[in-house]
């Protein structure tokens, strides 16, 4: 029988996503054929040194880190350093989709459509009747290195702003204050290297008391309503996803990816963020869209293993 490809769950981390990240690992582990894998687990905040021991025996490692240390290229790093090839975006790609400034910058060099939007850093003074003025209210703030909605607000009055922009700071260094667009939120995965693939569009409807997709109605069970395919006609079906491709491009990633987007009451599309490593559970985002293209949970795993170790051979 065929030797088994030893495989290195990585999960858990530092992060604020770490339990998101640990019930993925879970999801992962057990849609991987055992007759196939031999899947060994490895928790970034206790073992980056068994990790680095074991390198030799393992032939890929699945990353399964959200936030920083783990989404942000650092990972990519270590493994790279070890010689093991990985499923997902290496370090460029990463580091540059961690930071929501840069990837908006980039969106925007690329064609795509964004909402306006300023930094602030920490230690800055922060004039809110002049921020009020320039968007508007509500006003989105978020901090610029997060994931999964952590530290963000909307705002609907100049104190709740302030107070925002002081909670995001908490997070990070730098803060994000974006115009609100209100309207209908969806999500493209992206599927290859060199030759992309399109999933089809979700649509994401956050239930009764959540304003936005925050990180509530991103993991709360039952809290969103995701409807895949979108319901939406084939024109705007082929805009967002020819956007979610341009942006996996614009931001020099690998293997997947998923972009997230709103649509105005204006009919406009514009780029929110995107993810390098999106949920990985069956009912995630990304593995619903993969399944409605044809690709079940455990194939759409050992696709991202084939691309992974296109042009990454272990060392």
């Amino acid at each position: 029988m065929q030797n088994k490809m030893h495989i290195a769950l990585v999960a858990g981390g530092t992060s604020g996503e770490r339990q998101v990240s640990l019930n993925g690992a879970v999801a992962v582990e057990k849609a991987l054929d055992p007759q196939k894998f031999l899947v060994r687990r490895y928790d970034p905040a206790t073992d980056l040194a068994r990790l680095a021991a074991d390198a030799p025996e393992i032939d890929f490692a699945f990353i399964l880190l959200h936030g920083r240390y783990g989404e942000d290229g650092t990972m990519q790093g270590f493994l790279e350093l070890l010689g093991v090839p990985y499923q997902g975006s290496g370090v460029l790609g990463s580091a540059i989709a961690m930071d929501k400034h840069l990837t908006k910058e980039l969106y925007r060099l690329n064609g795509l459509p964004v909402a306006d939007w300023l930094i602030v850093g920490g230690g800055e003074s922060v004039d809110g009747d002049e921020l009020v003025d320039h968007f508007g209210l509500p006003v989105v703030i978020k901090p610029v290195h997060e994931g999964s909605s952590l530290g963000l607000t909307l705002a609907r009055t100049r104190e709740e702003l302030l107070d925002g922009i002081d909670r995001a700071l908490r997070h990070d260094s730098h803060v994000m204050v974006e115009k609100y667009i209100k309207g209908r939120e969806f999500t493209v995965g992206v599927l290859g290297n060199s030759d992309l693939t399109a999933l089809p569009v979700i649509e994401i409807v956050p239930g009764e008391g959540f304003a936005f997709f925050d990180y509530d109605a991103k993991y709360k069970p039952g809290a969103t309503e995701e409807i895949c395919p979108a319901r939406i006609n084939a024109e705007l079906t082929a805009l967002a996803q020819q956007y979610g491709v341009t942006a996996h491009r614009a931001l020099r990633l690998r293997s997947y990816s998923r972009t997230d987007m709103i649509l105005s009451s204006d009919g406009s599309l514009y780029l929110l963020e995107t993810n390098t490593i999106p949920g990985m559970t069956a009912t995630s985002l990304m593995p619903q869209a993969a399944a409605v293209h044809g690709l079940a949970f455990p194939q759409f795993l050992e696709r991202l293993i084939d691309l992974g170790m296109e042009g990454r051979k272990k060392i």
